[in-house]
């Protein structure tokens, strides 16, 4: 496992917004393959890492999908997982999730969802709590995000997941399986954030550009599963860093109903809170 660590960066947006994706991971913690002989379709591609590095060119002809997330945090030897649902819109580049987060992280077994906004260059929660109030919404740059919004959401925003895997190296072909009742081909390696960044859609290349700079290496493993389409149905990336501790993060996407249609409306400047947010 590589062990990957934020640098220091000014500015309390991005500190105070960094708690939910590892902030909770810390305050939980605290307190307690075929032969050439088969059918050409069971045969491994020429070259894996250039399949892989195309998946998120096949969504984008995809249009929109259905999303599940789920990020898994461990340290001192206690997990936390946030849950995630919504939808992605490919096209447009945005996208709606509904992040549960486990009772244990908030201290109150009632505590609402989070709903989560997509948007280039920018990530909408209401419900944030730390002092938000319930009818207002934070809006968080991710370019200034030390991860990009890779992990600080509570979930990897599945664009991002895609755009990510544009930096895939070293990358072995495991072979066929499938997933939610489709066939799918399993790849796995590793992927370099600063590559991906460099060949990422615009939407999408500030948020990896900052990561790449937030991070002290690159290199992100992964495991990754394209339908016979080229089409991302599920992918598992795994990041550590070292934030009071060593923090192990494994976040994974799943995407289905493709074509269902996305309908992501950001907040009114005025519903978008300008106070102070707790650490």
């Amino acid at each position: 496992m590589v062990v990957h660590q934020h640098r220091r960066r000014r500015g309390r947006a991005g500190e105070a917004v960094l708690v939910l994706g590892v902030g909770l991971a810390v305050a939980a913690t605290g307190g307690c393959g075929g032969d050439g002989g088969g059918r050409a379709e069971d045969r491994p591609p020429a070259d894996a890492a250039a399949v892989v590095r195309g998946a998120a060119d096949a969504l984008a002809k995809t249009g929109s999908a259905q999303a599940r997330t789920a990020m898994e945090m461990a340290t001192g030897g206690t997990r936390v997982t946030i849950h995630g649902e919504g939808g992605v819109d490919f096209t447009k580049r945005m996208g709606q999730l509904l992040v549960m987060l486990p009772a244990d992280v908030t201290g109150k077994p009632g505590h609402r969802p989070i709903t989560e906004l997509l948007a280039p260059g920018a990530l909408y929660m209401k419900n944030r709590g730390a002092g938000v109030p319930d009818d207002k919404w934070v809006r968080v740059d991710t370019t200034a995000l030390p991860d990009g919004n890779l992990v600080t959401g509570g979930a990897t925003d599945p664009l991002a997941a895609a755009e990510l895997l544009r930096g895939a190296q070293e990358v072995t072909y495991v072979g066929e399986t499938e997933v939610a009742g489709t066939k799918v081909r399993h790849y796995r390696g590793t992927t370099d954030i600063g590559r991906a960044a460099r060949s990422a859609s615009p939407e999408v290349k500030g948020a990896l550009e900052a990561a790449a700079k937030g991070f002290s290496t690159d290199t992100v493993p992964f495991d990754v599963y394209l339908d016979e389409e080229g089409r991302m149905r599920k992918v598992r990336h795994r990041f550590s860093y070292v934030n009071k501790g060593v923090i192990d993060v494994s976040s994974t996407t799943l995407l289905y109903g493709f074509g269902t249609p996305v309908n992501v409306v950001l907040p009114a400047s005025g519903d978008i809170y300008a106070g102070k947010i707790a650490e």
